[in-house]
């Protein structure tokens, strides 16, 4: 990382070398780690360390102990900056995926979970404040949409090679995690020699910030991370355990996944920037109520594994219109408060998190229908409170019931 500059200045540089361009390397580097983890971890955890449905959801639950300390941020941003915190989480991630089948027991993976979310959830935190201080607010969705398409290009092609090598040369987990892990690390490597450190318009606060006018945030965040750990623990452990989907198959349904992540992110960006983040939330939650009632469904009728596919894939459309809570904070905030919220929000997000999946496990041994019940009463509570989101929102105006300052 070179010199310094503000980011007035840095529209002069290349514009592969702008902040932006930063931000979807980054986008990209995260995939070939998180990505590679996420599409091999159900079959590996069934196949190699023989879990079952309480052990997956304990793995889940440690894996969301780093998102739950992500306000430790804040006390390392008075020791580096954002920029360079964000590319060393990179690199933690990537390295700690890399040599998780060297470890192919519940002890072993707890390590390499913790360590491999560590780097994921302190680089997110870091991220989420980087795009809203870098990203003006009239561009931010549209720029986002972009970004998050970004990502799902690069997990498109981690898992097109996943489909179409796994079974062709009978690759081993360990060749795949070792690939996969250290791509991310080497991308992140070119990020700190090829890019000069970008100073943002605003000075961030580096103590821990609570406003009582962020209350609908932070409650919408708690939710998010609620509902959340449904789709990423559950829905994807259901098409292994109840349809005996294999490796290929799973990263099937994740390229289709991505593929439309792809096309639509940016039309969803421009949708919300156009519409406004309450009527994309409202659309979000009220989407992924129908959905988690369909999947109900599937264990009270005895739906096929097609139908579930199909809601799998609705149901990772939904979840991309959560960036609308993203701009939703930029535009109601202090400009010097949006690293150390990016760090609280986080860790608001995991309460539920760390809880659930381990709680969860449990409930889906005795019946998987009433865990995704509890989850559309999850995506009902944040229908509710997305209502309170005004249609432009401001500081002074954070919800319906704030008059908008003049």
């Amino acid at each position: 990382m070179r010199q310094s500059l503000s980011l007035k200045d840095a529209q002069n540089l290349p514009r592969w070398q702008r902040p932006v361009a930063l931000l979807v390397l980054m986008a990209a580097a995260l995939p070939f780690a998180h990505s590679t983890w996420m599409a091999l971890l159900n079959n590996f955890v069934i196949e190699v360390a023989d879990f079952d449905g309480a052990a997956i959801g304990w793995l889940q639950s440690v894996r969301e102990i780093p998102g739950l300390a992500a306000i430790g941020v804040i006390g390392l941003l008075v020791f580096i900056r954002e920029q360079r915190l964000g590319l060393l989480m990179l690199m933690v991630s990537g390295l700690a995926t890399a040599i998780t089948a060297w470890f192919p027991s519940f002890e072993g993976l707890l390590i390499t979970t913790i360590l491999s979310s560590l780097g994921f959830h302190y680089y997110e935190t870091v991220n989420q404040s980087l795009q809203l201080q870098w990203i003006d607010k009239d561009k931010a969705p549209r720029i986002i949409g972009w970004i998050i398409a970004a990502g799902s290009a690069a997990s498109l092609v981690v898992y097109v090679l996943l489909v179409i090598f796994w079974q062709t040369f009978e690759l081993s987990f360990n060749f795949v995690y070792m690939t996969g892990g250290l791509t991310a690390f080497l991308i992140a490597v070119i990020g700190v020699v090829a890019y000069p450190q970008f100073k943002s318009h605003t000075k961030q606060h580096t103590r821990i910030i609570l406003r009582k006018r962020y209350w609908l945030y932070y409650a919408l965040q708690f939710m998010s991370g609620a509902r959340r750990q449904i789709f990423i623990v559950f829905a994807a452990f259901m098409m292994v355990e109840r349809f005996g989907f294999a490796v290929h198959e799973v990263t099937a349904l994740f390229l289709i996944n991505f593929t439309a992540n792809m096309i639509f992110a940016p039309l969803m960006g421009g949708f919300v920037q156009r519409y406004g983040e309450r009527r994309a939330l409202l659309i979000e939650y009220g989407g992924l109520m129908l959905v988690f009632l369909a999947y109900g469904g599937i264990y009270l009728f005895g739906w096929g594994a097609v139908l579930a596919a199909a809601l799998y894939i609705i149901d990772h459309l939904f979840f991309a219109l959560a960036f609308a809570l993203k701009t939703y904070f930029q535009k109601i905030a202090d400009p010097a408060d949006i690293a150390p919220t990016a760090a609280v929000a986080f860790s608001i997000n995991h309460i539920a998190a760390v809880v659930l999946p381990a709680l969860l496990g449990y409930m889906w041994l005795w019946s998987p229908m009433a865990v995704f019940i509890t989850a559309v009463c999850m995506a009902a509570v944040s229908l509710g409170l997305s209502m309170m989101i005004p249609r432009h929102p401001v500081p002074g105006h954070e919800t319906i019931f704030a008059k908008e300052a003049v």
